[in-house]
């Protein structure tokens, strides 16, 4: 078994309601996957979380490492690539380079073995995956708080009993909104907020008090990822618990946000902070300083898929004997991507999500849409 080709592909859907967070505005969806292929045919799919353009360029530098290598040889490869990334490659898109390859090798190991990849990241402990869904971002309407009540809404009528929703416009306006969706959806269904990083700490530390009567069940990344000293104090301040993690990058990246306690909850992006391999351990880090691990997932069915495999094989910590379950990401947002690219197409029902059983990841890229819509 040989890697014979290494294809990148960047695809784009333009959205029919353009909407926004604390930082930017979307009017289009854009990814960057890969295709490993093996000389008998095989091949395997992963996906990048970071700029896609940027990463396809990253992908082929890196590439001419692993043609002709053993696709079953996953950590020797994965090595390779993190020296040649080197000192210039501690974070960002080079990472998420790795992270997409790390995951299309995956794909086909399990292809190559029969087996799904949870099977081979040690053993499902869960057939489905509870997940919540992530939904709730500002658009330009007359009435945003009813607007967001609304969509709340229709997540609890679909059967999700937990849902994030963005923050990030201002504590006042922020304490509003939250308001809302809390009334129309009652006391009994979750409700997460995500601020991506628009806050400062006196900020964050004003609104999470505020926010604490509204049965928040995390605040995410209220401040800047490198402000470690103000997500500790911030954890202190408040009785929320804090969530960070989707900017961060590697083991040792998530070695100092869990030993400076700085977050309740982990949440790497599979797809940008290492890949399965390296999550993996993170996840295994995360065990070992017993703080939760949630990861984030905002792409197509491929991104999606490798949380589930991912989130299927984990231990709960603390380990009691009524367990909580982990949870992952599902991201409800406008995204033709994630519902035309790949298949099948997953859905949830009553909250939860059915882990693929087929080898590998358990999906396919539908090639005919890919190619229609590449760059």
């Amino acid at each position: 078994m040989k890697i014979e080709r290494v294809e990148t592909f960047v695809a784009k859907a333009a959205l029919e309601t353009p909407f926004y967070f604390s930082q930017s505005a979307f009017t289009e969806r854009v990814v960057c996957l890969v295709k490993i292929t093996d000389k008998d045919g095989a091949y395997g799919w992963g996906e990048v979380y970071g700029p896609p353009a940027v990463a396809r360029a990253a992908i082929d530098w890196l590439a001419p490492l692993i043609i002709g290598g053993d696709p079953l040889q996953i950590e020797t490869i994965w090595s390779e690539l993190r020296k040649k990334i080197g000192v210039f490659g501690r974070s960002g898109v080079l990472v998420s380079a790795i992270s997409a390859i790390d995951i299309a090798l995956w794909d086909l190991r399990g292809k190559l073995l029969g087996q799904p990849v949870s099977a081979l990241l040690g053993g499902r402990r869960r057939d489905q995956v509870k997940v919540y869904a992530t939904g709730l971002y500002f658009t330009q309407t007359a009435d945003l708080p009813g607007a967001l009540a609304d969509e709340a809404r229709s997540y609890v009528a679909q059967g999700f009993s937990a849902m994030k929703m963005k923050i990030g416009l201002g504590i006042a306006s922020d304490l509003q909104n939250v308001r809302a969706v809390r009334a129309a959806i009652g006391d009994d269904i979750d409700l997460m907020v995500d601020a991506n990083c628009a806050y400062s700490l006196a900020e964050a530390a004003r609104l999470a008090q505020l926010l604490e009567p509204y049965q928040i069940g995390w605040f995410e990344e209220p401040l800047s990822p490198e402000d470690y000293e103000g997500y500790r104090e911030l954890r202190q301040r408040t009785t929320i618990p804090i969530a960070g993690g989707e900017n961060e990058f590697l083991l040792a990246g998530f070695r100092r946000l869990l030993a400076s306690r700085c977050v309740d909850i982990a949440q790497p992006d599979i797809c940008g902070a290492g890949g399965l391999t390296e999550c993996k351990r993170i996840a295994t880090l995360a065990s070992a300083f017993q703080i939760n691990f949630t990861p984030h997932s905002w792409g197509t069915g491929v991104a999606f898929a490798a949380g589930l495999h991912l989130v299927s094989t984990l231990d709960v910590v603390p380990g009691r004997m009524r367990l909580p379950e982990p949870l992952l990401e599902f991201d409800r947002s406008e995204n033709p991507l994630r519902d035309k690219l790949t298949r099948p197409r997953f859905a949830a029902v009553d909250g939860y999500v059915p882990v693929p059983t087929a080898p590998g990841l358990g999906i396919d890229v539908d090639m005919d849409y890919l190619l229609a819509h590449q760059l």
